[in-house]
């Protein structure tokens, strides 16, 4: 293992008994023309009671007429068109998923599981980190060293010994749930490289890390934004590879599995694109090599941002 609808909203029809107008039909922007109606056209008296103001008109008898909104932007397609443009190799999988911090906005691309490899040590700190709030303590200054280690060089060492600390799987998972992390299962016993998640609940985790509502404190997120964006710099791959130059905090993992000797490859954190900010998730599997695996990392996460681009 290494050592890392358009939905749109629907303009109510406004059914005005009215002799002198009716609506006959409308634009997609929302604008309404009108028709004047033959004076000889009678009107049911028992239509509109002579006390009563129809819905959407006002007491001088004019229709009020809503503006139709802007369409919104489905995310998830426009990612899955952005997607068909990323060379995947047969055989091998890719997941993905972005969101704009700005707006609040986000895709995601394929919904299967994968190896976390070392992307799991993020998870593993973050669930240290918030037992260490729950006890109301700073870490230990072994457990910095062990944690400084383990993000900013992949340490695996490192990483076994806060495995340990947090209670292997079932600590993770106690953590997890906390984190909102749904689809997230620790490997068996020591075998944390191969906890398996998805691209969305790897999302959810970044938000922990970067967003202000997560359940660690200020402190803690500070603390593990600050390893993430000091890896080694020969790690400085993936998600990286898409921000505006150094304007990023990522953690990367890597593994040859041995039953295939294909490459798991993935990559998660956060860049600056644009002077847009972005949380990207990628997942993959089935890599012939561990450059190709990267390659279609650093391809997907380009696909990944570009659903904002346009705004």
């Amino acid at each position: 293992m290494e050592s890392c609808r358009a939905r749109r909203r629907r303009v109510p029809l406004l059914y005005v008994t009215l002799a002198s107008v009716a609506v006959v039909g409308g634009t997609a922007t929302g604008t309404v023309y009108v028709k004047e109606q033959p004076r000889s056209a009678p009107v049911a008296r028992s239509a509109v009671p002579s006390s009563a103001t129809p819905s959407g008109v006002t007491a001088s008898g004019e229709a009020s007429v809503e503006q139709a909104a802007r369409p919104t932007v489905d995310r998830d397609e426009l990612l899955a068109d952005a997607m068909q443009s990323v060379d995947v190799a047969k055989g091998a999988e890719v997941s993905v998923a972005v969101l704009d911090l700005e707006s609040g906005e986000s895709a995601t691309y394929g919904d299967g599981s994968f190896d976390t490899a070392s992307i799991v040590k993020v998870d593993i700190l973050a669930a240290l980190l918030l037992r260490a709030q729950d006890e109301g303590r700073s870490l230990t200054s072994a457990e910095k060293a062990y944690a400084t280690a383990m993000i900013e060089r992949s340490d695996n060492v490192s990483a076994s010994a806060l495995w340990e600390t947090i209670g292997r799987a079932e600590g993770l998972a106690a953590a997890n749930e906390r984190f909102g992390l749904s689809a997230t299962v620790g490997g068996d016993g020591m075998l944390w490289g191969l906890t398996q998640t998805t691209a969305a609940d790897q999302l959810a985790l970044l938000r922990q890390v970067f967003d202000d509502e997560s359940e660690l404190s200020e402190a803690s997120r500070s603390y593990l934004r600050g390893l993430m964006g000091r890896i080694a710099v020969d790690q400085r791959w993936g998600v990286s590879a898409v921000a505006d130059g150094s304007r990023w905090a990522l953690k990367n993992g890597w593994l040859p599995r041995s039953t295939t000797g294909l490459w798991d490859v993935n990559s998660i954190g956060r860049v600056t694109v644009d002077g847009r900010e972005c949380l990207v998730a990628v997942l993959s599997d089935g890599n012939a090599t561990k450059a190709a695996g990267v390659a279609l990392v650093e391809a997907a996460a380009r696909a990944a941002v570009s659903v904002f681009a346009a705004d």
